[in-house]
């Protein structure tokens, strides 16, 4: 039986707007993490804890590149992604954890 993992490239953001872009096999956790700040360096600093993007990968190499593909644009492009899932700039992980 072969086993198949499911990773994520995600997009956050704070409410300046700066965006953070990422990889990971576990979207909840991960944002979670972003979320309570338990992660050191840009999304701690920056107060990133809104996810606003998501897309699934079922490789992870897959899933790299994308995250590469996407960091490489400029911002513009970026925020056309992001409105494509998302318009109205929602968190996509409200209600996902207790407050």
């Amino acid at each position: 039986m072969v086993l198949t993992r499911t990773y994520y490239v995600y997009i956050m953001t704070n409410n300046s707007r700066t965006l953070y872009t990422g990889v990971t096999n576990n979207l909840e956790r991960r944002v979670y993490e972003h979320k309570k700040g338990s992660i050191k360096g840009f999304t701690k600093r920056y107060n990133i804890d809104q996810l606003v993007y998501y897309d699934l990968c079922p490789d992870i190499n897959e899933a790299i590149k994308r995250e590469k593909q996407i960091k490489g644009w400029l911002r513009q492009k970026k925020i056309k992604l992001i409105e494509t899932m998302n318009p109205e700039w929602k968190d996509l992980s409200e209600g996902w954890f207790d407050e």
